[in-house]
């Protein structure tokens, strides 16, 4: 992706994906030129960091999360702010967990989990810590073998909630209304709707089983996967500056938030864009050969 000047600047973090974005303003709103470019480089990696921000209002991120697409609605977190759509991530002394800390794609369990996730984090621990892992989906696709790909691509996974909402969300409920678990089945290889790539989609905090296989088939299955997902060569760290603004696909990525900051706190708004149910497309393009070469895991 090329820039001229006075277009942002787009400055990949890895050779596989992520890239951050520099000489872009959120806060004060941007045009529709530069919002094509960001919304192009977002596509092209993956996950892109704002640096260099101010502290952006309620307003101010979920109209440029609207840009985007509709916003999502979380099933189970109670809403903890005067605006709505904007999810509150706060993690301190008193915390019993912490949102993200885990592998996951944000509710891979709703039928139509959300494309686009939009976070700033505002309070940032005092002794450090606090990042975010992310790992690309098309790398870790494009890396199986051509057997295994062929596999894959007729499966589908069980996404559920109700082994993961019930225990962060039932002491924020109001008690008037059963706490929502939604469950789903998605392809276990899905296209992206916007650039046709194929990405794997399954995550060990929703995906519980591969449909219609025997449980200890699929799970064993499933951990492979997961340990395949995770590798380091598909990995990419985010270390927060004050105010920074992630934006990612979870149509492409999981991400894990770290929890190495107890008992100091960390804070943010997070906004998310309505996605669409995940398909697969088998007249669709097989990625070319990956230049990953992954490592055995020790020397040799």
């Amino acid at each position: 992706m090329t820039s001229g000047p006075g277009d942002p600047q787009i400055v990949p973090i890895s050779p596989v994906f992520g890239a951050e974005i520099h000489g872009v303003d959120l806060a004060s709103g941007i045009d529709d030129e530069t919002f094509r470019l960001v919304h192009q480089a977002w596509l092209e990696h993956g996950v892109v960091a704002f640096r260099d921000q101010s502290p952006l209002t309620a307003d101010a991120q979920v109209e440029f999360a609207l840009r985007i697409g509709p916003l999502h609605t979380h099933p189970a977190a109670p809403a903890e702010h005067a605006n709505a759509a904007v999810f509150v991530i706060r993690t301190h002394r008193d915390s019993s967990i912490s949102n993200g800390n885990g592998w996951h794609s944000d509710v891979s369990c709703d039928e139509e989990p959300p494309s686009a996730t939009m976070l700033q984090i505002q309070l940032l621990p005092h002794c450090g810590g606090g990042d975010t892992l992310f790992a690309d989906m098309e790398a870790a696709y494009a890396t199986l073998p051509a057997t295994t790909r062929e596999r894959l691509c007729g499966l589908s996974a069980i996404h559920a909630s109700a082994h993961v909402y019930p225990g962060r969300y039932a002491d924020r409920s109001d008690g008037k209304e059963a706490l929502a678990t939604p469950s789903a089945v998605h392809p276990v290889v899905r296209t992206h709707p916007e650039t046709g790539r194929r990405s794997l989609f399954v995550n060990p905090s929703f995906t519980v089983a591969i449909d219609g296989m025997d449980s200890a088939e699929g799970g064993e299955l499933l951990t492979e996967l997961h340990e395949h997902c995770t590798r380091p060569e598909f990995q990419i760290r985010h270390r927060w500056q004050p105010y920074d603004v992630l934006l990612w696909d979870n149509r492409r990525v999981q991400h894990f938030a770290i929890w190495d900051y107890w008992p100091n706190e960390r804070s943010g708004h997070r906004v998310t864009v309505q996605g669409t149910r995940p398909f697969f497309d088998p007249e669709g393009p097989e990625p070319d050969e990956s230049p990953l070469r992954l490592s055995i895991g020790r020397l040799a």
